[in-house]
């Protein structure tokens, strides 16, 4: 993998993993599209590479908000131990529970469809599906509910959703987002949930894959990129959302998944 292979894909991991348009169908498709996926070379090298370029946005959601994650620790311990209830107590442990059966499930079809689900067909399917979903859940959906409001059902269907964030196309930020959405949580409030969500089960991804890690220059390049980019998409995300919908990425989605298809028939 050469260092512009690296900038490019960390350029598109970190501005795809935060919006809600699918990380995992750009970096399958974009190599696919330029040609790099004829190079064996290229395969070898990709091949846990995508996992450490989720690490470069992992990092920048813990550090944008580091401060969130030292309360929700410390509140998710005066809780369990000292039964002090708490906003980020409760949260902490919501976090906890929605993690877990989103990360099994998830971990199953990743594990057992890998192969079937990175088809390009596959992805621009799930590209537009997902985005006419997106767009009218959002369109149709009240605001009631702001982070520290979120209830555990709320939290944990929202976790249930990342299970299908395996297939590419779907976009984990777009599943959790939708489904946040569809329960009344407002737009800011669900980013912010959905960011915080994504943090554990990235890391455990990132533990597992890291057998698979090739270090080298493009391989550090690539995770400091996609975490430089991430860091600025949150901040933009999060000022967006406060006035903004998620119309446009919805129609992006539609836009993309409709090119997949055409050049799925024509490459």
């Amino acid at each position: 993998m050469t260092i512009l292979q690296a900038i490019i894909l960390g350029v598109v991991q970190g501005l795809t993993e935060l919006l809600p348009i699918s990380s995992s169908a750009h970096l399958n498709i974009i190599p696919w599209l330029l040609g790099w996926t004829k190079s064996q070379e290229f395969i070898e090298a990709f091949e846990g590479f995508d996992v450490a370029l989720h690490f470069g946005t992992l990092l920048a959601i813990a550090i944008f908000f580091f401060k969130d994650w030292l309360e929700l620790f410390k509140g998710g311990y005066k809780l369990a131990v000292k039964k002090e209830k708490t906003t980020e107590g409760k949260m902490f442990w919501y976090i906890v529970l929605a993690t877990i059966p989103g990360g099994a499930i998830g971990f199953l079809l990743d594990h057992f469809l890998e192969d079937v689900l990175t088809k390009p067909v596959i992805i621009g399917i799930a590209l537009i599906v997902m985005g006419i979903v997106l767009y009218i859940v959002d369109k149709n959906s009240k605001s009631d509910t702001k982070y520290e409001d979120m209830t555990l059902k709320q939290t944990f269907l929202i976790g249930l959703s990342q299970s299908l964030a395996f297939i590419p196309g779907v976009s984990r930020s777009g599943v959790t987002m939708t489904t946040g959405r569809l329960m009344g949580i407002d737009r800011e409030s669900t980013a912010k949930y959905s960011f915080l969500l994504s943090t554990p089960i990235v890391f455990a991804a990132t533990v597992y894959k890291f057998k698979d890690f090739v270090f080298s220059i493009p391989f550090f390049i690539g995770i400091f990129v996609s975490f430089l980019v991430g860091i600025f998409v949150i901040k933009f995300l999060l000022e967006y959302l406060k006035k903004g919908s998620f119309k446009v990425f919805a129609i992006y989605r539609v836009i993309i998944g409709l090119a997949v298809l055409i050049a799925s028939f024509i490459i």
